[in-house]
């Protein structure tokens, strides 16, 4: 027995009208996800400019030999909290992944 195209098991509906809407919401999610990272990546190099200045300038907190001294723990709590507002406590763990991501080579 044949499925039409687009649905089940492609998509999981039982009618071609559910699997067009599932295939272009998947589509949607798709074009965000690349968004996503896209931002994410951006925020990656924005945060090695603030690394870079803070360790370049001498600023606050930078070990002779070590390099803590990228880390604000304060700003990091400060973001962390904004997640948890926004999202509740899956968004600790978004931002928990976005700071690790953005911390480079510690």
């Amino acid at each position: 027995m044949s499925t039409p195209t687009g649905t089940a098991p492609d998509t999981g509906a039982r009618s071609p009208e559910a699997a067009g809407i599932i295939t272009d919401a998947r589509q949607r999610i798709d074009d965000l996800d690349g968004r996503i990272i896209g931002l994410v990546q951006e925020r990656m190099a924005v945060s090695a400019v603030i690394q870079h200045e803070r360790l370049t300038s001498g600023g606050p907190g930078v070990p002779p030999s070590g390099s803590w001294g990228r880390v604000n723990l304060a700003r990091e709590m400060e973001i962390l909290a904004h997640y948890r507002d926004q999202l509740g406590k899956p968004g600790t763990a978004l931002a928990m992944t976005l700071l690790e991501l953005s911390r480079g080579q510690i």
